[in-house]
């Protein structure tokens, strides 16, 4: 199994609908793209000086998969969107 997180630290301007969009955007994916094992996705709760805004875990069979994820058409669009209204956007894979 392939382990893919990804966090995002919003701009401060950015209101919480559109966070909320993002986030719904994002948990859409486990059920368009169908490599996606499973897909965990929420808002941060301890909200300490080190935290970003929201974080993302999602398992994938193997590399193939995540790369079949990576570049589907909806993955690139919430991608982007998420890019777009963050100020900073961090991921780590790790095979476990």
């Amino acid at each position: 199994m392939l382990t893919h997180i990804v966090v995002w630290k919003y701009k401060a301007d950015i209101e919480q609908a559109i966070r909320e969009e993002h986030v719904a955007q994002l948990r859409r994916l486990a059920s368009i793209i169908k490599e996606v094992e499973s897909l965990s996705v929420g808002f941060d709760v301890l909200h300490l000086a080190r935290s970003y805004d929201t974080g993302l875990s999602a398992a994938f069979r193997d590399r193939d998969a995540l790369q079949a994820y990576t570049v589907h058409r909806e993955h690139v669009k919430v991608a982007n969107f998420g890019r777009s209204i963050s100020e900073h956007v961090v991921s780590v894979d790790f095979e476990d």
